[in-house]
């Protein structure tokens, strides 16, 4: 048992759960005395890990399948929708918590993550999500997914696929419903800057959440002879909190926006903050 004081695991540690965690949701099955699913999974999560192909993985290793044979037990195990494949790996993750999470509110970090794709879909177009280019492409696979991170602990509630055409705020709604399905509690929101926008902040405020967010400057650049307005103007000033209202597709949304300010050494630590 680890001790409440060490909260420092090892990468195995992290491999072996990950692969019983994957099993237990029956992904995959055995194809062929070689290629069972506990070699598929740590094939699979070798190649995740090291962001290598499939076919690199396998060479890896040395009594190995041949990555056709793999790829082939997780075309024929693997559901065959991802509305399936969510849902398995959702209740996965719940069977993992502890008990003693439901008895009071957490703060819930939702990321959103955007993994680069170069090919074509694989059977739907909703399976590939268009944002701004990043790493030499506009094509990405999509997925949000909502954790507690607790003394060093990271306990992820919930994942789910973000599709081709959906708006921020559907698949935040999906990620709220969701964690209120398995009954826990929301004392505070953390949200990364992709989520920052009128339409979030309006419907968090409509359920009554709190939040706490990233912002992305907007407003008049500083030019001679021009002030600076928005959030450009709110940033120039002293430290403190500041009410500022945004307006966007009809939607109109006031909320408050802190500022912060942190001075360096000439090493760059850290001297003070204020």
């Amino acid at each position: 048992m680890r001790s409440r004081t060490n909260c420092i695991i090892t990468s195995c540690q992290v491999y072996s759960w990950s692969r019983e965690c994957l099993l237990e949701a029956k992904l995959v099955k055995d194809h062929g005395r070689l290629c069972t699913a506990v070699v598929v999974l740590g094939i699979v999560l070798r190649a995740a890990a090291r962001s290598i192909s499939v076919s690199a993985a396998c060479c890896d290793l040395a009594r190995r399948p041949s990555d056709h044979a793999v790829l082939t037990a997780l075309d024929e195990g693997l559901p065959k929708t991802l509305v399936v494949l969510e849902r398995r790996i959702n209740e996965v993750l719940v069977g993992y918590l502890p008990r003693r999470m439901g008895r009071r509110a957490w703060e819930v970090a939702i990321d959103w993550h955007l993994d680069p794709y170069y090919g074509q879909p694989y059977r739907s177009r909703n399976e590939i999500y268009y944002g701004k280019a990043k790493q030499g492409t506009t094509k990405f696979h999509a997925y949000a997914s909502a954790c507690i991170v607790e003394y060093g602990r990271r306990y992820t509630l919930a994942l789910t696929w973000v599709r081709r055409l959906e708006s921020v705020t559907t698949v935040l709604r999906r990620l709220l419903a969701r964690i209120r399905e398995i009954g826990l509690k929301i004392r505070r929101l953390l949200l990364d800057r992709g989520f920052f926008s009128v339409a979030v902040m309006a419907l968090l405020q409509e359920e009554r959440l709190p939040f706490l967010m990233p912002v992305k400057l907007s407003g008049r650049r500083p030019k001679k002879g021009r002030k600076v307005t928005g959030l450009r103007a709110i940033r120039r000033q002293p430290a403190g909190w500041y009410s500022h209202t945004m307006r966007s597709g009809g939607q109109e949304v006031t909320f408050s926006v802190c500022v912060g300010y942190r001075r360096y050494c000439k090493d760059g630590k850290p001297q003070s903050q204020k």
